[in-house]
């Protein structure tokens, strides 16, 4: 698993801050969550999902509007990386997310808030 989900609490109130479509197999979402290795202090994650296979997405003026009260989830199914919202513990609980990205591989990188 290339992100320490318990480390950031599984995104609990964590906050979409941007989507970006770099092509239709590759998109890059930004993402401010709290880090219990900086104390809980805020960071941005931007997660790049690169060979996307499938997504329900919404649009940038949307984000600020999904609820993360539930967090979100990663799971590396069948060679392949499942985000989704909420309490998703399997790739048809991902599928009925709201807001989802399935790709052949997923890279983070830390950043400030």
């Amino acid at each position: 698993m290339p992100i320490d989900l318990q480390r950031f609490d599984n995104f609990k109130d964590a906050e979409l801050r941007s989507l970006e479509i770099v092509s239709p197999t590759h998109v890059k979402l930004r993402v401010a969550v709290q880090d219990k290795a900086r104390a809980f202090d805020w960071i941005t994650l931007e997660l790049d999902f690169i060979n996307v296979t499938d997504a329900r997405l919404i649009e940038q003026n949307k984000l600020a509007y999904v609820d993360m009260s539930e967090g979100a989830n990663i799971l590396h199914v069948e060679k392949e990386f499942a985000f989704g919202i909420g309490a998703c513990y399997n790739i048809s609980t991902v599928k009925n997310s709201t807001f989802y990205i399935i790709s052949k591989d997923l890279k983070y990188q830390e950043g400030q808030f």
